[in-house]
This record gives structure tokens, sequence and C-alpha cells, in this order.
């Protein structure tokens, strides 16, 4: 429930108490009124408590009022007469700017019973403007009469305003305009509710934004009033195929002007802005955890959603979003994801021969994106649009995987998204294997990996079930990366790497499993990379097939990146991630397990000994 504390300000004499005694009686009180009233406390309406304090603008009390000035949200500043009027400019708004005070003013002109019979209008477009335009803390002005009971109530209301709707935040009433941040947020709300796309507002998306924002339709002449009028100020912002963003704009424009600044802030507010105008940090950051050993990964809700949005945004309908359909997508957010820039998207997903990412591609990155930070997934659902009719928000568009424990223990790991690392000597063949699992052509030019470059698609396996496989090349931060253990939890397979062609190049893996012996707690497949070239003896100990068959693993796999059967090494490594307990190293063989014998041999025995217990009974009596 908002509060509002209205702090009532003005010279002796202009009707300042008279004004708080017909707000709360109803009516005028002719009897002597005491010179500052005591607190009131209006009932609550609308989710909004609010507190009226009557000040002194006697000298002696002027320690009282800063005190009342600095606590209040809003000041209610009456004037009567000439006078006081000047005093408003004079004295009063200099006096409040000097004190840092920092609240929107509500100008009252009370004793309005008093004034001459020029329109309203007239009185405020005099009187008012020219001191409103040099105080832009003035947020809104209005004319009473105590006496006659006139606008008592609407001057609350405006104070009240005046707090849960300020029109600083959103208008420039100097330049006669919105301001950026409300222009943003706007351009945000018209991108959302633009469901096809194409640039405007049609009349079913008009009365769908309509019945969001405030909960009910259009009149049968309301769209048609709307549109006459801003056709008025800007022809053409409502042609032939809808309402335009420039036309959306002028329309919350004309709002501000008018004094319904509340309308723009209901539809900020239904689209989860605050008062600073930006996304609410709950809405942006709802609460979400992984626990240890688990992962997040996309919903059915959240795969659905980010399919849509491809083929939304693939205009011209050739399988990939260019970089004008991607600026499009992205228009409602802060940009690309920081971490798919430093992935150096999208070339770690998979592109068509144009270089645009394939709705394959797409579905990879976020499921990446997802594993990885889950919390930059649910940030950019919120930004994208996602909407659920259930409580839970972005969150729908996510899900925890079962925690996985015991990797060596026969079973499924029941995921759909795998992290691999791939390890192994400096031009082993590791970028190669990246490049191929993203089917880009093979190129004998080689550049060293500095920084961790990840690959991700999708990877179907026996049976037709599809999974996301993630491999990485640690680069330089190999060390740091293999040091972390949080690191090696998250990690679902180690993928030892070694160019089959130099004689070098296996004992890598050797030094590094000695460096690192808990890398033993993962499950690993080695595989002998550029077989298309000659095979040489490498200088280690052991060799490679002898290596592995030491540790009671399968041996090496020989793949080159130039054949086409590269993919099913790509496979391989899904199953192995899926199904991880034949993928550990085995010192030497397990010791028999006799259990199993034990249990089946007491079984027979109690059941031999049950029969024989029977057959006494009986035979004792026949």
């Amino acid at each position: 429930m908002a509060t509002v504390r209205i702090c009532v300000c003005g010279d002796e004499g202009v009707g300042k108490s008279s004004i708080i005694t017909s707000l709360v009686k109803d009516t005028f009180v002719t009897a002597k009124i005491q010179s500052v009233l005591p607190q009131v406390t209006l009932p609550p309406t609308d989710n909004v408590t609010t507190t009226i304090v009557d000040t002194s603008a006697l000298p002696h009390e002027r320690h009282a009022l800063r005190k009342e000035l600095r606590k209040s949200n809003v000041i209610l500043l009456v004037y009567s007469d000439h006078y006081s009027y000047e005093r408003v400019a004079l004295f009063w708004m200099p006096y409040f700017r000097s004190l840092g005070v920092n609240v929107p003013v509500v100008l009252c002109a009370n004793k309005s019973d008093l004034a001459s019979n020029a329109a309203t209008s007239q009185v405020v477009a005099e009187e008012m403007l020219p001191v409103m335009n040099e105080f832009k803390e003035i947020d809104s002005c209005i004319r009473t009469s105590a006496k006659e009971h006139h606008n008592i109530n609407e001057v609350v209301f405006l104070c009240q305003k005046a707090v849960t709707h300020p029109i600083a935040p959103l208008y420039d009433s100097k330049e006669n305009m919105l301001k950026p941040a409300t222009v943003a947020a706007l351009q945000r709300v018209f991108h959302l509710c633009d469901k096809d796309k194409d640039g405007f507002w049609n009349d079913q998306e008009i009365h769908d934004f309509q019945l969001k924002c405030f909960e009910k339709p259009l009149g049968g002449e309301d769209l048609a009033n709307i549109k006459r009028s801003m056709e008025r100020f800007v022809p053409g912002s409502t042609g032939e195929h809808g309402m335009d963003e420039k036309g959306f704009l002028l329309l919350n424009k004309i709002f501000a002007e008018k004094g319904r600044h509340e309308t723009i802030w209901i539809i900020l507010r239904k689209f989860h802005y605050t008062d600073s105008l930006s996304l609410q940090d709950t809405f942006l950051h709802p609460k979400f955890d992984v626990p240890q050993y688990s992962s997040a990964e996309l919903s059915p809700a959240g795969y659905r959603f980010f399919v849509d949005l491809f083929l939304k945004f693939d205009r011209d309908n050739d399988g990939g979003l260019n970089d004008k359909e991607l600026a499009n997508l992205f228009a409602p957010t802060p940009g690309v994801p920081a971490s798919w820039i430093d992935s150096a998207f999208p070339s770690c997903t998979v592109r068509n021969d144009a270089g645009h990412i394939t709705l394959q591609g797409w579905l990879a990155q976020w499921s990446m994106t997802t594993f990885e930070e889950p919390n930059t997934t649910l940030e950019y659902l919120a930004y994208l649009g996602f909407e659920s009719g259930d409580r839970g928000g972005t969150t729908n568009a996510l899900k925890v995987t079962k925690a996985r424990k015991r990797r060596k223990k026969p079973g499924r790991v029941e995921r759909n998204v795998f992290l691999c690392y791939v390890l192994g000597s400096r031009g082993s063949g590791k970028s190669a294997l990246l490049s191929a699992f993203l089917q880009r052509p093979f190129t004998h030019m080689y550049h060293p990996t500095i920084k961790p470059r990840s690959a991700v698609n999708s990877v179907e396996l026996k049976g037709g079930k599809q999974c996301y496989l993630i491999l990485e090349e640690l680069g330089e931060l190999e060390p740091a990366i293999l040091e972390n253990q949080a690191k090696l939890d998250a990690c679902d397979l180690l993928c030892y790497t070694y160019d089959s062609s130099d004689p070098d190049s296996f004992s890598h893996i050797v030094e590094l499993r000695k460096k690192y012996p808990h890398l033993d707690d993962l499950p690993a497949v080695y595989t002998a990379v550029k077989a298309d070239q000659d095979k040489t003896m490498q200088r280690c100990e052991l060799q490679p097939d002898e290596y592995t068959s030491a540790l009671n693993m399968a041996a090496p796999l020989h793949v080159s990146a130039t054949w086409n059967s590269i993919s099913e090494l790509f496979v391989h490594l899904a199953e192995c991630a899926t199904f991880p307990s034949q993928t550990f190293p085995k010192q030497e063989e397990e010791a028999y397990d006799n259990m199993s014998l034990y249990l089946t041999v007491g079984a027979v025995a109690c059941a031999a000994a049950g029969v024989l217990f029977v057959w006494k009974r009986v035979s004792a009596n026949p």
C-alpha cells in the first residue's frame, strides 16, 4: 500500500485549515478554526493511505515547517489573492529549493468563490501556467473553494496522484516532450504488443493492449475517436496498416500534456516498470535456485517461446536471423547478452551458408545459456515478453534437472544438456573438432585458442531422443578451470584428444592426468584426431591403446575433422554423458561381487527350511 504525506503550506489567511476542515467534515465550518490543525489521516482508498499535515507560515514556526517539509511526499501550496500568488514565485518556491526539498508541488488557488467570473481555463492559462513554467517542481494546479466545498476532494486526489503517478519522470514541460527514458519504455511496450512484428498495431492488437493494461475493452467509438485525434496532430500515424510507434508515442504525449499522466503510469506498471522507469528487479531476477549437481534447462514452454520468437522475426523466411532481424528481436533488451559476446556469438552455434543463426542454432544457444547462467535466460525472458498464465512468471520457462550425484553408478543421467571439456596439447585438433561439430568447412590454417571457446549443437541419440551438447576448449584458462571444483562439478564428460600423427601429442594427456589426479572422478573419452594422416608411434611409456587398456577403458576413437563420419563421435560423446558409468578409469578389475550369490543362496536355504518345517508338521498330524 502506498503512503502519501501531504504538507499544506502557504501564507497566513489563505484558507489552509479551512480546506482540511472542509475535507474532513464534508462541509464548510463557519466557526473559528484553530490556526494549525492536528495531523489528519484519511481512510485508505485505492491502496493509498493519506496523511495531511497543516503548517504555519509565521516566522517562529519556521523550524516545525522545515521538519514537516522534509518528511512530506508532496506539498500542497495554497494561495488566495494577488499578494499570496506573488509570494508563490518570490518566496515559497525558492524557499523549498533552498531546503533541498525534492517533492512534487500541487498549486492550489483557494477562495475561488471570491474570484472574478473568468473561465477556469482562462485563469489557469493567465495566472498559473507562468509560474508552473518557471518552477518544474509544480506538478499540477487547481482552483478550490473551501466555503462552497468546490474541488476539495479533487485537490487531495491531485496530491495523491503527484506521488503515485508523478509527471516529472515522464514529461519535460520545458521542452514539451516525453523524456528519453519514457520514450524508451513506451517503445519497448509497443514492440512487445506488436504480436505480428510488422511495425504496426492492428485493431486486434490495440484491443489486446487495452485489455491487458486497463482490463476493459474499448467502446464502439473509442478506437475511432482515438485515431481521429491522432490524425489531427500527425497525419498518417494511423494508416491502413494500423497505429505505428510514432502514433503510440504521440498518444502518450497527449496524455501527459492533458494531465492524464496516470494513464501512462498504468501502462508502464502493467509492464513492470518502477517509478525510476527501470524494470522491477524481482521481475528481471526472480528467485530460481539450482541445487548442487543439478542443472537448469528450458522447459517445453521455454522452447516454444524461443521457437515462436525466431519464426516471428525471420521476416524473409530464409531459415536464419540476419543482423537486422537480430537487432529487431533484441530491441526491447539491453542488447545481445554479454556472455554471448564473450563466446563470439554467433560463431559458437549453428549458422546457415550466409552466416545467419538457424533455428537449430538459436535453440542450442539458449540451451547453453540456460545451462551455464540461468539467471541471464530469466532476465532476457522478461525483456522479451515471456508471459505465463501461472504465478511462476518467467521461471515457468525453465526447469531444474534431477540431481546427478553418483556418476559411477549404472543408469541414465536425467538431463538434456551436457557439457564436455575438450582437453589436449596445442595443435591436437580441438578447434577443428568444435568447427566440425558446427558443420563448418575444414581449414588447414592454425589459430591457437587463447580464451575458452564453446560450440553448442543438438545431437540425436539412438532411439531418436534429442539432447544438446556443449563442447568447450579451455585455452589458457585450462589450469584455473581444472583446479576449480565447481567448474568440474558442472562438467559431464572429458574428451581427451591427441594428434595421432604427432609423436609428442599423447604424452600431454599422460602428464595432464598426473598433474590433476582428481580428473579420474569424471567420465572420459579418448580420441585420436587427424586420423586421415599417417599414424605415428607416440613417445611415451605406453601407446594410447595400451594406456587405455591398462585403465580398463575403451581404446581411443580415431576420427578426422575432414571425414563425414565425424558426427558419430558427437553422438558417442552425448551417449557417454548420458550413461557415464562405463567411461571411468578402473586401475584393476573390480572384485567379483558375491552379494547376489549370498542373497540367492540365503533365499533358497530359507525356502528349503520352510518346506521341511511344513512337511514335519503334516507328518506329525496325519
